[in-house]
C-alpha cells in the first residue's frame, strides 16, 4: 500500500496559508533585561522610553525562552 499524496494546492490557497501562518516579524533587539532583576521590566522599560525620545519605535516585549525582558525595534515592511 502506498501512503495518499496530498492534492497540489492553488496559489489562492497557498497566499491564504501564508497569510495565517504565524510568522514572527523581524526585529532587532537593543536591550536585554533578565526576568530575575531585582526591579521586574523597569529598566526595559526605562530603556525603552529613553530610545523612544530618541525617535527610535522601541517596545518592551517578554522573551520566553529566554526569560528575559527585550528592548525591540520591528523591521519597517515597505
Amino acid at each position: 500500500m502506498t501512503a495518499p499524496t496530498a492534492p497540489a494546492l492553488s496559489p489562492a490557497d497557498v497566499a491564504a496559508h501564508q497569510a495565517a501562518s504565524y510568522v514572527r516579524p523581524p526585529r532587532t533587539v537593543l536591550h536585554r533585561v533578565p526576568a530575575s532583576h531585582p526591579r521586574g521590566s523597569r529598566p526595559a522599560e526605562e530603556f525603552a522610553a529613553q530610545r523612544r525620545e530618541e525617535g527610535v519605535p522601541a517596545e518592551v516585549v517578554y522573551d520566553y525562552p529566554s526569560d528575559a525582558f527585550l528592548v525591540i525595534t520591528r523591521a519597517v515592511s515597505s
